[in-house]
């Protein structure tokens, strides 16, 4: 039996090149197709965000000079993200 895909749901924004390299925007596409596809995913790609909220986890995504953050949470039923930006520093 194949799994199903849960939806990916954007509730800010969007990945798209620019503001994206096109690299980091295929490496953030193969991410989140595996956590729509039940993967797990652990450092140095993902990790736990209890601080902005129950079940968020934050993906880490190093483009050309800056490094992209996605917030993003696992529900039963969708992969919700709320939020991304480029961490600078």
């Amino acid at each position: 039996m194949k799994k199903q895909e849960k939806p990916l749901v954007w509730l800010y924004g969007e990945v798209k090149s620019p503001p994206f390299s096109r690299e980091a925007r295929l490496e953030v596409g193969f991410l989140l197709r595996k956590l729509q596809s039940g993967d797990n995913l652990s450092l140095p790609q993902s990790r736990p965000m209890p601080s902005v909220g129950k079940g968020c986890h934050e993906l880490h995504i190093i483009d050309i000079n800056l490094t992209w953050r996605i917030i993003y949470r696992l529900d039963d039923d969708a992969l919700v993200i709320p939020e991304f930006f480029a961490k600078k520093t």
